[in-house]
């Protein structure tokens, strides 16, 4: 049961990860379109915030995967391949 446990938190933040992603590519897209200078900087603000999101909730999938001889797990690796990162 433990394990089971274990996978749904993996997937809950392989989850995040890609809803931050998502975001992410949103708010990069609009970098730089406004001809206001406080959107563009709101904006330049938003897309930094859910870059350092992403690479937090990247950590913490990293401490809860397996240790495996110090190979990265195929299923990690599918899901960060998945997002980008």
């Amino acid at each position: 049961m433990a394990d089971d446990y274990e996978r749904g938190r993996r997937d809950g933040l392989r989850l995040a990860l890609s809803v931050l992603a998502a975001e992410e590519a949103k708010w990069a897209a609009l970098l730089g379109e406004s001809s206001s200078w406080r959107i563009n900087s709101t904006r330049e603000v938003r897309h930094k915030t859910l870059q350092v999101a992403q690479s937090r909730v990247q950590t913490l999938l990293k401490r809860l995967s397996p240790k495996e001889d110090g190979k990265i797990n195929q299923e990690l690796a599918a899901a960060l391949d998945q997002v980008g990162l």
